[in-house]
């Protein structure tokens, strides 16, 4: 099986304590993590997508506008990526593929899936915030796409921490994923 990382919404605005709509110290302590992660797969030369929320600033249509502060707005620093990831980032943009989502789900309104089949990927790995939010509806979407799905614990945080637990158990009772333990 051919696989791939996505790391999924790990942004300034998501993770760092001062960010929009941030998750916090659980975000956080994901840093070492996907980082070193991401390292493994660039050094395997396995495709890692960087998939980020994108909003435009009071835009009154988006639904999420009236559940959620504004966050991930175009051309601000809260879309970077957090901490190492966004160094990781700009040292090897030729061997991340970024890709903006405006969606909880990474494959809602993306090229996502033509991407990945492109590429012969069926097995994916995820990682990032918040793991009740877009990581569960990307692994949702992603069986139903019918791709093997692995979650990393270590990987995923979330600001709610009944739900983070609800959704690991998701995963594997109702998707069938792998969890990845810490």
């Amino acid at each position: 099986m051919k696989k791939a990382l996505l790391v999924i919404d790990y942004t300034v605005d998501f993770v760092a304590i001062d960010g929009a709509l941030t998750c916090g110290e659980p975000g956080i302590a994901l840093e070492e993590y996907i980082t070193e992660l991401t390292t493994s797969y660039l050094e395997k030369q396995l495709p890692v997508f960087v998939i980020n929320d994108l909003h435009e600033k009071n835009d009154p249509y988006h639904p999420e506008s009236s559940l959620f502060p504004a966050h991930n707005i175009r051309g601000t620093a809260g879309r970077n990526l957090y901490g190492k990831l966004q160094d990781l980032y700009e040292t090897h943009t030729d061997d991340m593929i970024w890709m903006d989502k405006t969606r909880y789900s990474a494959f809602a309104g993306t090229n996502l899936d033509i991407q990945l089949r492109s590429r012969g990927i069926n097995e994916i790995h995820l990682t990032g915030v918040c793991t009740d939010i877009c990581i569960l509806h990307t692994a949702v979407d992603a069986y139903n796409l019918g791709y093997k799905i692995f979650v990393h614990e270590g990987g995923v945080a979330s600001f709610n921490p009944i739900g983070h637990d609800w959704a690991l158990s998701h995963f594997t009772n109702t998707l069938g994923a792998t969890v990845i333990p810490k």
